[in-house]
């Protein structure tokens, strides 16, 4: 193999970055997917940088929110996700939304464009013995290769269970029902303030949707598989399990909206649609990932007031995500410490979410370029997002209870003299962001 080339497998949000970021480098990159030659329950094309559940980047406020900070970083570091984004987002009130396949088709003209990188389709089943890798194969890595995995590392395979939430075609939403608010009228702009449909409910109809929702068929798990949901990630049936208000705190609570057809009426619970692609022609609902039978979620979720009538362009899933026990099997370099010419990137590593895999994939990428080129570079200050996720996975966390995690503040080494508690957030975020923001520049500084 050639001594400056660098080999990733898997084109998900990880793996295009890593690609990105190290043929940017100056290395030749080559890319291996298995799509669509290798199918996986939640994929529909073999395109790069394909977003399989919300077309959500979650929040870009970079002063108050650690994910907002996230796509500071990747911005300032010329990340391509980022970038492909920014060109192609959709109105969603103070969250980052993409029109997914106008992002996809991006990220895939874009790679395939560059001089540095070539595409290998095929499914890689082992893990090498010669050459630099970087593996990015995501949550649904193939069973082979996770074996392969699971050999080499000497540890069973964790697993948790990732549901996906339905897509509504807009036009079947009853208007005379919903309307478009986003929360608290949150957005510069009055399409941002108009970001989601919203499909109020009263308590007999609440009452009666939990009802169904615990009644209704729901997919079956394998023998011997245990459910390990991620809380951030939750199927809606499982909230319900936990109680019967559960849903109207969290993905149906009714704060911050007025019923613009009965404005004097206060919902009960709301059910909200987030924009899905540029035209608006389809919606998905928010926090509704569901593991119920395809014949139930279509009973259950008209049941909905303004669905009654609901066409689903997607309805939702259920697939096992695998990923690594970090903490014991990776290095600071997010090498293999079995294999140090194999590292790993994105979900697969335990971070949860398309901005944390792709920033994961980043790091990945130029840690490799750094050590194919010569040249070191040490992980970014754990004082920033990148650096914050990236202690947490290689050995912030512990070990035995190891699970999937968003960037958070929670990762972050605290600031001497600002006050705690709910009251003294503002200033303390204020705080957190402005030091990453100095400490990521220092370090991108560094390597020029």
């Amino acid at each position: 193999m050639t001594q400056n080339t660098l080999h990733i497998v898997g084109g998900g949000m990880a793996g295009s970055e890593a690609a990105w970021q190290a043929a940017n480098l100056g290395l030749n990159v080559v890319l291996h997917e298995m799509r669509p030659e290798v199918e996986t329950f939640a994929h529909q094309s073999g395109k790069f940088g394909e977003m399989v559940c919300s077309n959500s980047f979650r929040s870009d406020d970079d002063e108050q929110n650690a994910v907002g900070l996230l796509h500071w970083e990747m911005r300032a570091a010329n990340g391509l996700i980022m970038a492909t984004a920014d060109k192609h987002k959709l109105p969603a009130g103070g969250a980052l939304a993409v029109d997914r396949e106008a992002f996809a088709d991006h990220v895939t003209a874009t790679l395939e464009a560059h001089p540095n990188i070539s595409v290998e389709f095929g499914e890689i089943t082992d893990l090498p013995s010669d050459g630099m890798w970087i593996f990015a194969t995501g949550p649904l890595t193939s069973p082979a290769l996770g074996e392969a995995i699971a050999k080499e590392t000497g540890a069973d395979r964790l697993a948790f269970f990732d549901a996906i939430a339905p897509i509504v075609y807009a036009e079947s939403v009853n208007m005379d029902v919903a309307w478009l608010q986003s929360r608290y009228d949150k957005g510069e702009t009055e399409e941002e303030q108009k970001a989601y449909l919203n499909c109020p409910m009263t308590k007999d109809q609440y009452e009666a949707f939990i009802d169904a929702l615990l009644a209704a068929d729901k997919t079956e798990f394998h023998e011997g598989e245990t459910a390990k949901y991620f809380d951030g990630c939750l199927p809606i049936e499982v909230m319900a399990e936990r109680g019967r208000e559960t849903l109207r705190h969290g993905p149906m609570k009714p704060i911050g909206l007025t019923n613009a057809h009965k404005p004097e009426e206060k919902a009960y619970a709301v059910v909200q649609l987030r924009r899905d692609n540029a035209l608006g022609t389809l919606y998905n609902i928010v926090g509704f990932q569901t593991k119920m039978k395809y014949g139930a979620q279509t009973e259950v979720f008209k049941m909905i007031p303004g669905l009654e009538n609901a066409s689903f362009a997607r309805l939702g899933g259920i697939h096992r995500n695998t990923f690594l026990n970090s903490p014991t099997l990776l290095d600071d370099q997010m090498r293999l410490k079995s294999r140090p010419s194999i590292r790993f990137a994105g979900q697969v590593t335990g971070v949860e979410g398309y901005v944390e895999s792709a920033a994961m994939g980043l790091l990945a990428g130029r840690m490799a370029a750094a050590e194919l080129l010569g040249r070191d570079l040490p992980p970014p200050p754990f004082t920033t997002a990148m650096g914050a996720l990236i202690n947490h996975i290689t050995g912030g966390a512990e070990a035995k209870t190891f699970q999937p995690m968003n960037v958070n503040f929670g990762l972050f080494p605290p600031l001497d003299g600002l006050r705690g508690g709910r009251k003294g957030r503002k200033e303390r975020y204020k705080g957190y962001t402005d030091r990453a923001k100095e400490d990521f520049n220092q370090w991108l500084e560094g390597q020029s």
